[in-house]
């Protein structure tokens, strides 16, 4: 049974108001934090369980900021590669242990902090011309593995949006929507293997508010935050994060 303790909110709530920020005002990229922080307190399925419904509950809060300012093209795309995405997850989170799923969770947090130091610091450029349909979907199929196993969607799907050159707000919409459809298509598989327990739910409606209102700071964070304060701060915790995850996993 999951012990609903005192020093599990004390991590919970930071990390459930960063993925509410950065799902509502940083398209995304940053909100899979929430779940690699949480790992480090319970069991990473469990992490994950918690996690879901909080996001969905960010996404519908969301949506209604950004409602029809997405490229549907984009986002069809990725939704499309997204399905096949979340059942590959689904197939590969049937046969893992819980150390395997740190140790993924803890590359991907490395991944991720990697991928953005090396886009700001012109180690890697994004595409001069728009990435080509194709290029979306199987986009959108790594986001939706990665989105099942870890709720890190955002830098395969950021990759490919980055391409079309589109504004900051039709990026962000675009993600919001995109990632609402996935989190939809990941809530079926996630009870069928036993993800959500009861004492996952209870927390969630201990954290529901905390969840809406990142996700209210973040729309409005969006307007006039730096965006490069926000992921500086993120990039320190993800990498503390994966490092102690990878650790745990191997030893």
């Amino acid at each position: 049974m999951l012990a609903i303790e005192l020093g599990l909110f004390a991590v919970a709530v930071p990390a459930v108001l960063m993925a509410g920020i950065s799902k509502g005002g940083f398209g995304s990229g940053a909100a899979f934090a929430g779940a690699s922080i949480l790992a480090l307190m319970v069991p990473p399925g469990q992490a994950l369980g918690i996690m879901l419904p909080l996001l969905m509950l960010i996404d519908v809060s969301t949506l209604r900021p950004y409602w029809r300012r997405w490229s549907w093209r984009d986002a069809r795309r990725l939704m499309l590669g997204g399905v096949p995405g979340v059942a590959l997850g689904a197939a590969l989170y049937k046969v893992a242990d819980a150390d395997l799923l740190r140790l993924l969770i803890g590359a991907i947090c490395f991944l991720f902090v990697g991928w953005q130091i090396a886009l700001r610091a012109g180690l890697m450029r994004v595409a001069a011309r728009p990435l080509p349909g194709w290029a979306g979907v199987l986009a959108g199929v790594v986001a939706g593995f990665t989105s099942f196993v870890s709720h890190a969607g955002g830098p395969p799907a950021a990759a490919y949006l980055l391409s079309q050159r589109l504004d900051k707000t039709t990026f962000q919409a675009t993600t919001v929507l995109t990632f609402w459809v996935y989190n939809i298509v990941k809530f079926v598989p996630y009870a069928f293997l036993g993800i959500f327990t009861a004492e996952t739910l209870l927390i969630d409606l201990v954290l529901a508010p905390v969840a809406v209102f990142g996700a209210w700071l973040g729309v409005r964070a969006h307007r006039i935050v730096s965006e490069r304060a926000f992921f500086a701060v993120t990039y320190v915790l993800l990498t503390l994060t994966g490092g102690k995850l990878i650790w745990d996993a191997l030893t």
